[in-house]
């Protein structure tokens, strides 16, 4: 798979990011890291911000946030145009916010089971947007709003 994937977290995310890299490097796939480096306490929208502004900028086609309950890194990502945050729990979630919201970044809970963590991380780079015209003209809608207020 030839995709490149930016990861960032707060303290608490920071054990299971830096297991996911190693996954990543398993399975061959390019990933980089927007921090946090440490389990020291830091404030997350600070590595919201980095990873956000690298799929603004073209840098890397899907996000991957991890804070104590995904919540704060979804609501900060979600502030910065361009980028579409799906806080997700489980497969499902990470399926329909590729098909249907066309969604750039996850944001996941660094509580979530380690084995599960990777099925969605799967689910989400492999899910293609559907292209269905009403999700289409959703997701247009939610540009607009973005765009126009």
């Amino acid at each position: 798979m030839n995709i490149k994937i930016g990861i960032a977290s707060d303290h608490r995310g920071f054990n299971v990011k830096e297991r996911l890299k190693e996954y990543f490097d398993e399975i061959d796939i390019t990933i980089i890291d927007y921090g946090t480096n440490s389990s020291e306490s830091v404030d997350f929208p600070i590595y919201a911000k980095k990873l956000g502004e690298a799929i603004q900028n073209n840098e890397i086609d899907f996000g991957i946030a991890i804070c104590g309950t995904g919540i704060g890194m979804s609501i900060a990502l979600n502030k910065m145009k361009g980028v579409y945050c799906a806080k997700v729990s489980n497969e499902s979630e990470a399926i329909l916010s590729r098909s249907h919201n066309d969604a750039n970044v996850i944001a996941m809970s660094e509580e979530i089971d380690y084995d599960l963590m990777k099925k969605i991380v799967n689910c989400f780079i492999t899910t293609p947007f559907s292209n269905i015209n009403k999700y289409i003209v959703r997701n247009n809608k939610i540009k607009d709003m973005e765009n126009n207020g």
